[in-house]
C-alpha cells in the first residue's frame, strides 16, 4: 500500500479519535486501533513514513505514530 493511503487511513482514525477529551487516551486508542488491526508491513510502511519526514500527517495522527514508532523499536 502506498505511503499517501496510510496517511490518509491514520488520518481518518486520528479524527475518530480525536472526540476523546482526553489527547491521551485518544493517542492511546488510535495507537491500539493499529496495532489491532493493520497488518505488520502496514505498520512498518506508516514508521518508515514518519522517518522520511511524515508529510500529510494530522497533529494527533502524527503524535500517535510517533508513539507506535517508539513502541515498535522497544519491543
Amino acid at each position: 500500500m502506498d505511503a499517501e493511503r496510510l496517511v490518509q487511513m491514520a488520518n481518518d482514525i486520528a479524527n475518530y479519535f480525536a472526540s476523546d477529551p482526553d489527547r491521551e487516551e485518544g493517542i492511546a486508542g488510535m495507537v491500539s486501533h493499529i496495532e489491532r488491526f493493520w497488518e505488520p508491513r502496514m505498520r512498518r510502511q506508516i514508521v518508515a513514513h514518519l522517518d522520511a519526514g511524515g508529510d500529510g500527517f494530522g497533529d494527533l495522527a502524527r503524535d500517535a505514530i510517533t508513539r507506535l514508532s517508539t513502541r515498535a523499536r522497544a519491543a
